[in-house]
């Protein structure tokens, strides 16, 4: 309970608030109440500490105020001998791209999500189709690891673009090129070639940052040139729903548009991580930044650096996290574990005899605590690795051995564009397929029971952008059949052509409304 506080004014040393003065008529009362009051201290003092002689002041001597010992004063960190070291390693990226837009300048992403924010790069991709192309100018940032001009970065910094230029700290600039890189965890890594060697920093360990560490965050925000900011880790191991990886250091110190892909610094000058993204609800910063950890960052380059893109192990199912009512419908006794939604056909789960609606438990003795915990683990595997999958299916637990596959690429997991094949009597529709996954059920908002096939992409002025379809368009029947696999899609298409139909039938799933449309063929 809190007590109300009252003001009171004081008078000269010696003097008791007014309030209690006003009770007071004579002098020699006052003096009386005084020594009264300090003598029953000092007996307090002496009851509390015996053995202790605490002597009262004399009577007639005036209270004087205490004094307080003047604050000391609080010494704050500089950085400035870290930034000078290693301010030079950390580069522009300009880049020019062929980008969709209705207008110069007209924004594709809805209210809410910032431009420096992998989930940007998800409205990029699954936008609607606009009339025509400008090409349109992004900036972002990067740092140097090596020398000889190898600089990372983020991946939504250079998807898509057609130029790329980097700008050194001192002016210079040089048109670099594109190494590889990895939509699922948001990282690039392009090269730049220089007469002389530049300044590089090596990536370090996130391990042992703890949350309250001093972090720097430098980077090229809003294309003004180099900045540094500080802030502290403010939690770890955050999932923002921007990919199947996330194990994000959340920090604190400012991020701005133009900041992705600059290094995260801890306070001995070694990089802990890659800025990312921001939580902005307004568009700004809100002092909510996400940073991918140098574990993660030093994997995925080596790889890139290596052979240009990234291999993983591929189990083949599609999943859902073990929630506690999923828990209490499955009579388990907690909601560790992982739900199999869906086992691919002829991937290494059917093969294994894995169904749909298994719960994975543990793979090789690890238990799945998190059902990230099962992407994280399968894909840090190597193609061909011998695995123990413990599930429960009806109640009975089970053991299964799996051989790990290898993950599709982009292009294999989108099935190949419907009539995408180089066969030019093929008909085309313009569209590019994709499985319909959890992930992308989330962020595009359907709900968890929605099935079909997504549309991935609409090349423009095709038939299938002329009928009203967009990337993120779900198809879930051709013709009077239901569809839940690209290869399906596909097969179904070309039944139709090869019947000489001019068009086919799709019902296809958009703003929540579900319709049939009939789609042309392109010869």
């Amino acid at each position: 309970m809190h007590q109300r506080l009252h003001p009171v004014t004081l008078k000269q040393p010696g003097q008791l608030p007014d309030h209690r003065v006003s009770r007071m008529h004579r002098p020699y009362q006052l003096r009386r109440t005084i020594t009264a009051a300090l003598v029953a201290a000092v007996s307090l003092v002496a009851v509390g500490l015996p053995g202790v002689l605490i002597a009262a002041p004399p009577t007639q001597a005036p209270l004087q105020p205490a004094s307080v010992p003047a604050p000391a004063r609080l010494a704050l960190p500089s950085f400035a001998d870290i930034v000078e070291r290693v301010f030079d390693a950390v580069v522009n990226i300009n880049v020019e791209q062929s980008a969709s837009g209705t207008g110069a300048g007209q924004s594709i992403l809805p209210p809410g999500v910032p431009e420096d924010s992998p989930l940007s790069e998800f409205f990029r991709r699954f936008h609607a189709e606009p009339e025509f192309s400008l090409p349109r100018e992004g900036e972002g940032s990067g740092f140097i690891i090596d020398p000889t001009g190898y600089i990372v970065t983020n991946n939504h910094v250079v998807q898509g673009a057609d130029r790329i230029r980097v700008t050194l700290n001192n002016g210079d600039e040089y048109a670099a090129t594109l190494i590889g890189r990895d939509p699922k965890t948001d990282l690039a890594l392009i090269k730049i070639d220089t007469q002389e060697p530049l300044t590089a920093v090596q990536l370090g360990s996130a391990e042992g940052a703890r949350v309250g560490d001093w972090v720097l965050a430098v980077g090229n925000p809003f294309g003004l040139g180099g900045s540094v900011s500080a802030g502290i880790i403010s939690a770890r191991g955050r999932d923002i729903n921007s990919g199947p990886y996330d194990d994000y250091l959340q920090i604190d110190a400012p991020i701005n548009r133009g900041n992705s892909g600059g290094p995260l610094f801890d306070a001995s000058g070694r990089v802990i991580g890659v800025n990312t993204a921001i939580y902005s609800p307004s568009g700004g910063n809100v002092g909510i930044g996400f940073a991918i950890p140098a574990e993660t960052v030093a994997d995925i380059v080596a790889e890139l650096r290596t052979q240009g893109h990234v291999e993983r192990g591929w189990l083949g199912v599609q999943i859902q996290p073990v929630t506690e009512d999923v828990a209490l419908s499955l009579g388990l006794p907690n909601h560790s574990g992982v739900l199999v939604t869906e086992v691919l056909p002829n991937g290494p789960a059917a093969a294994a005899g894995l169904r749909d609606g298994d719960v994975i438990l543990s793979v090789s003795g690890q238990a799945m605590e998190d059902y990230r915990d099962l992407t994280r683990l399968i894909a840090s595997l190597d193609a061909g690795t011998q695995a123990q999958i413990e599930l429960l299916r009806s109640g009975q637990r089970l053991t299964r051995a799996v051989t790990i596959g290898q993950m599709p690429t982009e292009g294999q997991v989108a099935a190949t564009a419907a009539g995408h094949a180089q066969d030019q009597d093929q008909a085309r529709l313009g569209v590019y397929l994709a499985p319909l996954t959890p992930e992308s059920r989330r962020e595009l908002n359907l709900r968890p029971d929605t099935t079909g096939v997504l549309v991935a992409q609409v090349e423009p002025r095709s038939p299938a952008a002329r009928a009203g379809l967009r990337a993120g368009t779900v198809i879930s029947m051709v013709g009077q059949q239901a569809v839940t696999q690209p290869q399906q899609v596909v097969k179904l298409i070309r039944e139709a052509v090869a019947q000489n139909r001019p068009s086919v039938l799709l019902r296809i799933e958009q703003d929540g409304q579900q319709r049939f449309v009939p789609v042309p063929f392109k010869s």
